[in-house]
This record gives structure tokens, C-alpha cells and sequence, in this order.
């Protein structure tokens, strides 16, 4: 073992020196060799389907102080410059000349990069040290400045139209547009955005997957809206990383999604294109539902990011290692539990087979003590709109007038993906498959849930939304009929990973609430209560660097007396009372993993 721990130290300073031949640029850690240039350049650029804004608006807002939008590439929130010289990494344009529309795809949010000494590293797949909220919160506020009266829309559609004397039937053409836009764009903003906002590295994604699917896409034409359907947005989690995704059995941080498939990754993809700025505006036709009218989802595009994570390796280790420390560290994970070790939760184990021949990975669900606030967001209710009453037959139940937002983002996810699926396999119309309205949606008639009477292809749909039944009281539970086919995790229960590459993905537990793993193998009382975000990284703790250059991003957390904060760095006392000798061999051996 030392041998082999040895061979991969050298390997690793090889990685350094050959990676580094652009002295401006970033090190490409090696991410193996599948991992090249041009999926790289893919990865970051991808068409997903997402739909955010008009690329001629984006490039005529203003900052505060009067500075283009667009005129540091967005750098200013995190994000990384990239191929287009425009939008950094993770944010493309789509469509014709002259109409192209700004979206996001998963490198903006799963492209890390940290910085050494003088040193910027790029780690791809990797947790983004970005502000979200920031962006879409300035966002919201140019355009209002640019909407604030006659003179200011003028000087923007002036810019947009690219002229300097549009006509006036032109600016009312643009400003119905815009009001159209803006309209719903601000109503999620600012019913949405939490106070304190997520920060760095952090976002409530299931809660802003719930507020775009239940409170922009369900509603009545023409807004689509349905307003009291959007929550606080206010349980921030850290950024997953995508190597070694599609292996896991389980995803989403709280495991209620079944993975391991192809089709269970494009639920699981589908379900982020909504939440960033996917259009979705389903219709009724009687007593049935058309998912794909002004859906904007790209299934090419999804399955071509899905390959593509697949070919992403975990980052490897480009410092020097203590390799006869780091064969002790070995010796230390491969404990029991009781005994300090990590292996019966984070070690490569056989998990549940959904497709031939491809074996996943177990992920663990399970509480260890952190923080509970996710689960208040799984069990929030929202009126379902357009939805109401309908079901995919042997999938999902009949949506009731307010049911859990979880059910209706499943019937919307499962019935955008048949409908295309299905469309696509027999080229006959969408009705080939759709969701059914239930006039009649008592409590003793709704349909039953048999995935195998489904048609093959999508057996394991049902699978990629599995509620955990906890996050809601009992009298929720008997009021929606929960169809849980497994005992519910207790509240605060969450995936446990292989940890391959753990090292790039700092600060750690779900909610980023601990800087390092040095600070996580402290008890809870001991761990830093407040500390700086930013890039810089601390090669001897393996995480978050205490001094940070960029000024003003601080974590504060909260500890065990305040569980469901969103901020407590409580839990996760595995490994706390070893030796530190202990400590630090374990923490040489992670850096090989």
C-alpha cells in the first residue's frame, strides 16, 4: 500500500508540473483521463434547457454605479471566466441571432476553484464558491432601476433595439415584454430570497425548485403565477460534487431520489432545470395535461451533461503526500465507527443494481446530528394549479387543490419526461402518454401505484421522488396519503458519499457549516462558529483558509442548541476523539482518496 500511495504522490507533483504551462491561467487538476479539453469546454457551455434572460437585455442593464451588468463577467459573484468571453462558466446563450436567451447549466454551479500561494486551481465538478442569491438579487435590481420611468426604459430599449432613436411602437413592444418578465422574474425574487442571504458556496435548491415549479408554472394564464405558493427559501446547502454522481444509489442530499440509471439521472436534471429558470408552463385539455407546452427542457442536452459527469473523475491530490503517514491514516479509516474509522459509511459498496450490469454505490441515509432545516422545506404544501386532480397512471396519485409541493414537482417531472420519452419512441403526438385529470379526487379513489405496469423504459420514474415521510407532521401525512414504500428517515437525515476527492470540496456537512476536515473531526463545541468564505485553501487542514483576500463573505453558524438554524455546524462527531496523531495521519490518507 505505501508503494502504491507513493506512485500516486509522484504521479500527482507530475500534474503540477505539466498542467501549469499558462502562468496567467488556472492549474487543471487531473481528473482522469477521460476527463479532456473538449468535454471540458462542453461541460461548461451546454444548452440544458435552461431559459434566464434575453442576452440584448442582460447586455444593456446597469450596476449601481452605472457600469455595464455584464462588465466583469460576473466574477464579482464567484463565477469562473471561461470560453465565451461574455458569460463565465456555466452560462451560455441559445437560439437565433438577435433573440438569443441567456441560462445556466451545471458548471456554474459545480466548477470550483481554489487558490494556493499564487496559484489558482480548477477543480471541475466541484462545489462553486459563488454568491447565487447575490446575482439574482442584482439582477432583480437593475432591472428595476432600467424600469423605473420613461426616461430610463428609453436609454435601455435604446441599447437593446441598438439605436439610439428607437420608434416609439418598438420601446411599447419591448416594455410589454419586459413587463412580462420582469413581473414574474420579481415576484419569485422577492418572495424567494432569504435574509440572511446564502453566501458563498450555498443555496436552498430544493426550496427554489419547489417556488419556480408551484410558483411560476402552475398558475392561470397569462402570469402563470400563483404568488402564495412561494416560500422563504431559507434552508441553504452546500453545493454537491458531481464525480462519481451517477454511481450513487441515492441522491439528493436528503436520499429521496432512487439513482443508478439513465432515466433516474434525467429526472434528477429535469428537476434542476426548473429550478434554474426552465421554462415550464403546463396546459389542461380536457381531462388531460400537456407537460411539454412551453417546456423548454433539452433532453439532448441533459443526457449529453449526464456523459459528460460521468467522465469526470474525483480531483487528485497536486501537493506532495506523506505517504508513510497517509498507509497509518488508511489503517485509521478502515476502523469501525465506534473505534473513530469511516469506512462503514464512506467506503465503495455494493448499492442497489437499477440497471443491468451497472452497480452503483451504496449512500448511506442516515442522522447523525446536523441540521434539520431541509426537512421543513420537503414538507411544504402549495396549491396545485392547472394540476390539480391529475396523476400519471400507476406513478403518482391524484393531485389534491393543495397538496405537498414534493408531489406536484413529481407529477410535473415524471410527466414531462414520459410525455417526451414515449412521444419521442412511438413519433406519434404527445397524448401518447399524459397525465389524467381525476374530477373526483376523494381519499378513497385515487389510483394505485404499480411502477411495473408502467412501460419499461420508465420502471424507475416513481423511484426518483420517494418522500421522506418525516419532513411533514403526521396530520400531513394521513391528509395527503403518503405512498412511502420504506420506513421514513427520521428528520435530519442525510446521504453519505464515497469521499473520493473529498479534499476540493470544502466546507463540509450538507449545509457548509465546518471550514475544514480538521475542524471536523473536532466535537461540535470546539468547531469555529464564524469564519471567512472565499478561495484560498489551507493544504495543511484540507479546506477553507482562515485568511481570506476577498473581504465581506463570512459563515456565521449556529451550534447544537439551535439544530434547525440552516447554519448549525452541530453533528458529525465520527473521528472526534481520536489522538491527534490519529487526526493527521487520517487527514493525510483523505488526501489520496
Amino acid at each position: 500500500m505505501r508503494i502504491v500511495i507513493l506512485i500516486l504522490a509522484l504521479l500527482n507533483f507530475c500534474v503540477v508540473t505539466s498542467s501549469s504551462a499558462d502562468d496567467a491561467g488556472p492549474v487543471f487538476v487531473d481528473q482522469g483521463a477521460a476527463w479532456e479539453t473538449s468535454s471540458r469546454t462542453d461541460f461548461y457551455t451546454r444548452d440544458q434547457g435552461s431559459r434566464l434572460i434575453p442576452l440584448a437585455w442582460l447586455k444593456a442593464l446597469k450596476q449601481a454605479d452605472g457600469a455595464p451588468f455584464l462588465s466583469d463577467s460576473l466574477t464579482r459573484y464567484g463565477y469562473l471566466t471561461g470560453p465565451d468571453a461574455e458569460l463565465p462558466v456555466g452560462f451560455y446563450a441559445t437560439g437565433p441571432a438577435g433573440a438569443k436567451v441567456v441560462g445556466m447549466t451545471c458548471s456554474a454551479c459545480h466548477t470550483r476553484q481554489i487558490k494556493v500561494g499564487e496559484r489558482l486551481y480548477r477543480i471541475d465538478g466541484g462545489p462553486a464558491l459563488v454568491d447565487f442569491q447575490a446575482f439574482l438579487s442584482d439582477l432583480d435590481k437593475s432591472m428595476a432601476r432600467a424600469t423605473s420611468d420613461d426616461a430610463a426604459f428609453r436609454a435601455f430599449a435604446a441599447s437593446v433595439l441598438q439605436t439610439a432613436t428607437p420608434g416609439s411602437d418598438k420601446v411599447a413592444a419591448l416594455r410589454s415584454d419586459v413587463d412580462a418578465w420582469y413581473l414574474r422574474y420579481h415576484t419569485i425574487i422577492d418572495r424567494s430570497l432569504s435574509n440572511p442571504g446564502w453566501g458563498l458556496g450555498r443555496l436552498d435548491a430544493v426550496g427554489m425548485i419547489f417556488n419556480r415549479v408551484t410558483g411560476l408554472g402552475v398558475g392561470p394564464e397569462p402570469s402563470f403565477l400563483i404568488p402564495e405558493n412561494i416560500h422563504r427559501a431559507d434552508a441553504p446547502v452546500r453545493y454537491p460534487f458531481l464525480w462519481n454522481a451517477p454511481k450513487q444509489d441515492k441522491t439528493q442530499w436528503p436520499g429521496f431520489a432512487d439513482n443508478g440509471s439513465d432515466i433516474l439521472g434525467l429526472a434528477r436534471n429535469v428537476g434542476e432545470v426548473m429550478g434554474v429558470f426552465g421554462d415550464y408552463q403546463p396546459t389542461r385539455d380536457g381531462l388531460f395535461i400537456d407537460f411539454l407546452n412551453n417546456n423548454s427542457v433539452n433532453f439532448d442536452g441533459l443526457q449529453k451533461l449526464e456523459d459528460l459527469a460521468k467522465k469526470i473523475g474525483p480531483p487528485k491530490w497536486p501537493w506532495s503526500i506523506d505517504t508513510v503517514l497517509a498507509a497509518k491514516g488508511q489503517a485509521v479509516f478502515e476502523r469501525s465507527t465506534a473505534d473513530g474509522g469511516c469506512q462503514e459509511c464512506h467506503s465503495e459498496k455494493p448499492g442497489k443494481a437499477r440497471f443491468p450490469f451497472q452497480q452503483t454505490w451504496a449512500t448511506p441515509i442516515q442522522n447523525v446530528g446536523t441540521d434539520t432545516r431541509e426537512y421543513d422545506i420537503l414538507g411544504w404544501t402549495a396549491r396545485s394549479g392547472v394540476l390539480q386532480g391529475a396523476y400519471i397512471p400507476f406513478a403518482t396519485k391524484p393531485l389534491k387543490e393543495t397538496d405537498l409541493a414534493f408531489n406536484i414537482l413529481a407529477t410535473s417531472v415524471i410527466g414531462t419526461i414520459g410525455e417526451h420519452v414515449l412521444s419521442f419512441a412511438s413519433g406519434s403526438s404527445r397524448r401518447t402518454f399524459s397525465a389524467i385529470v381525476k374530477p373526483d379526487i376523494a381519499a378513497n379513489a385515487p389510483e394505485p401505484v404499480d411502477a411495473n405496469r408502467l412501460p419499461p423504459v420508465l420502471q424507475d420514474l416513481p423511484g426518483a421522488f420517494r418522500f421522506p415521510g418525516a419532513a411533514a407532521t403526521p396530520e400531513i401525512r394521513r391528509r395527503l396519503e403518503m405512498n412511502v414504500e420504506s420506513p421514513a428517515p427520521p428528520k435530519g437525515a442525510y446521504e453519505s458519499r464515497v469521499l473520493h476527492g473529498i479534499w476540493a470540496t470544502a466546507p463540509y456537512l450538507h449545509n457548509g457549516s465546518v471550514a475544514s476536515l480538521a475542524e471536523l473531526l473536532k466535537p461540535a463545541s470546539q468547531r469555529q462558529q464564524r469564519f471567512a468564505i472565499g478561495p484560498e485553501y489551507d493544504l495543511e487542514n484540507i479546506g477553507i483558509a482562515s485568511n481570506q483576500t476577498q473581504a465581506g463573505n463570512v459563515r456565521e453558524t449556529t451550534g447544537c442548541d439551535d439544530l434547525n438554524s440552516g447554519n448549525s455546524h452541530c453533528g458529525h462527531e465520527f473521528g472526534t476523539s481520536l489522538p491527534d496523531a490519529d487526526k493527521k495521519a487520517l487527514l493525510e490518507y483523505l488526501k489520496t482518496l
